[in-house]
């Protein structure tokens, strides 16, 4: 029979169905009265056949791992060959404290060092500045100079841990920071390898940690990327994010649209930099979130893959294989996390860990259970831990490649964020590029608006949160057991900037941030003088502070 035939048959057969098989079972047990939706409320129907996917060419759209449009992976193997890199995050306190956790999490199993930051440390500020006040070490690492970096990484040899570090709008001299301490290490820049997630784009759009305007901004994220094609070609320079833009509630389409889009800018200020291609595009990687959704997630990871493909190879003129295949790394969602029954968060996490392993992500982070109510404890963190090593040796979901791949649900999404993404595109394109968008306030406008109709789900019981709108417990289960982050870190962080600052060479911290300034001045590409003011125990406040009379302060606009 011709595909058209098979077509209309399956069509047949479909109505045949529905009138001698699901009408009499419907007025038996009628259907729910709520729609049926992915978390990102998108419609779902009842059944999904070959019809669902007309005109599928498993060879275009599907084909075969580590080949494009790398749908089904970008390596051939799959997982039976490395599993992938279990990088929890860390980050908490002072550097003694998160170096204490490193150790403990590298003892039990984990693979890769993921570094969270404090709230003071994200905005570029030093622990004892006026701002930094109630909220050094609370949400991550107090981290003010090279002294602090040579603590946290003390006893952890950089050329055989690879390391992520979760830092945008000072990324740049997180970095620099970071490549002294591996020198003082004797370690080879060129085998020391890791991610710096330096996406300041998505810093505008959705999680608000900023320093300079967006133009000048960009100009450091390109400098690093230019810096370390050619001198940490190991170390990742841009992990381009989705998860903040996800956790602000966007829809998965949107922070899949959103993400790569954000990742097309960077390419495009690279190129007009004068910069090959195919010098730094295998070195970008990307960051998603998990949601509970778990097919609409595992859709957004392979239609991510197809798209970045068609982009590189189409768009920017790739020519190398390794130019077109997105590597990313995901995190289960904090924003699902439940203060209410916080042990429920086990369950959620287990089934986001999954999805990510299904859709082939290469690194992977899963929350811990009661980080809705502080950050992680060690038994928290453990168990989050345990939970990926449960999925890949007694699930059996790394035995086999793309296990979804075929199913017309699973197809039938992929295709579809494919086509929703490249709209998304297509809308920023006309207003000029993602930085006109943000200046615009177009994709904040869209968050906002899936956010609203998400909580509107939530509160009419359209969508149900278990323990929060239903199945709730009248007495409040038994109190898990938080880690406090007391006062003692800031006194601590003060009294080592004071010391710091008294027994450094003044005059050549000065010096250094002068050629800072000066180098800014006049397109210079800064990390080589970053990397300077660390070498000589400027502080990060102070590097930060060197830039803002050339670049300026960002300060939002309303929208």
């Amino acid at each position: 029979m011709s595909s058209i035939e098979i077509t209309d048959r399956l069509h047949e057969a479909e109505a045949e169905w529905e009138e001698r098989t699901l009408k009499p079972t419907l007025k038996r047990m009628p259907e729910s009265s709520q729609p049926f939706t992915t978390t990102s409320l998108t419609p779902v129907e009842r059944l999904y056949t070959p019809n669902s996917i007309p005109d599928f060419d498993y060879e275009t759209e599907l084909g075969f791992p580590g080949e494009p449009p790398y749908t089904r992976g970008i390596h051939a193997s799959g997982y039976r060959g490395k599993l992938w890199t279990m990088r929890q995050f860390a980050g908490f306190g002072s550097a003694f404290d998160t170096n204490k956790r490193f150790r403990y999490l590298l003892a039990n199993g984990q693979t890769g060092l993921s570094t969270a930051f404090d709230l003071p440390t994200l905005m570029g500020y030093d622990s004892d500045h006026p701002f930094s006040e109630g909220e050094v070490g609370k949400c991550g690492c107090a981290i003010s100079s090279l002294s602090d970096m040579e603590v946290l990484f003390e006893g952890i040899p950089l050329e055989n841990v690879t390391t992520s570090m979760t830092i945008n709008a000072p990324a740049s001299m997180i970095l620099a920071m970071f490549l002294a301490v591996a020198e003082k290490q004797g370690a080879d820049w060129k085998k020391v390898g890791g991610t710096l997630q330096n996406d300041i784009l998505k810093e505008y759009i959705a999680q608000k940690e900023w320093i300079y305007p967006p133009r000048p901004s960009m100009q450091l994220v390109i400098d690093s990327i230019e810096f370390c094609t050619k001198e940490a070609p190991r170390f990742n320079p841009v992990s381009i994010s989705g998860y903040h833009i996800r956790e602000a509630g966007s829809t998965a389409l949107q922070e899949l649209a959103f993400t790569l889009r954000d990742g097309i800018e960077y390419v495009q200020y690279a190129v007009n930099a004068g910069m090959d291609v195919d010098d730094f595009a295998p070195r970008l990687s990307f960051f998603f979130n998990s949601h509970n959704d778990f097919f609409e997630e595992i859709a957004k990871y392979r239609a991510a893959r197809r798209i970045w493909y068609r982009v590189m190879k189409d768009r920017f003129g790739a020519k190398s294989p390794r130019s077109w295949t997105l590597r990313f790394h995901t995190q289960t969602a904090g924003v699902s996390l439940t203060a209410q029954q916080p042990i429920n968060n086990i369950v959620r996490v287990a089934i986001q860990a999954l999805a990510g392993v299904i859709g082939g992500t290469q690194s992977l982070h899963t929350d811990a259970y009661d980080e809705a109510l502080a950050l992680p404890s060690d038994e928290a963190a453990l168990i989050a831990l345990r939970t990926q090593q449960i999925i890949a040796h007694e699930s059996g979901a790394a035995n086999t490649i793309d296990p979804m791949g075929g199913s017309y649900f699973i197809e039938k999404l992929t295709r579809d964020m494919e086509e929703g993404a490249f709209e998304y595109f297509r809308k920023i394109d006309s207003f000029g590029g993602m930085i006109e968008a943000i200046d615009a306030g177009f994709p904040q406008r869209e968050i906002q608006d899936s956010s609203y109709e998400y909580q509107k789900a939530v509160e009419s019981r359209e969508k149900i949160i278990v323990g929060v709108n239903e199945f709730v417990m009248e007495t409040a289960p038994t109190a898990v057991p938080l880690l406090q982050i007391d006062e003692s870190t800031a006194e601590l962080q003060k009294e080592r900037l004071t010391k710091l600052r008294s027994e450094r060479d003044s005059s050549r911290v000065d010096q250094m941030l002068k050629a800072l300034a000066d180098g800014a001045r006049e397109g210079r590409n800064t990390m080589p003088l970053l990397i300077d003011c660390a070498r000589a125990y400027c502080t990060l406040g102070e590097m930060c502070d060197a830039l803002k009379p050339i670049y300026g302060i960002y300060n939002e606009p309303a929208f």
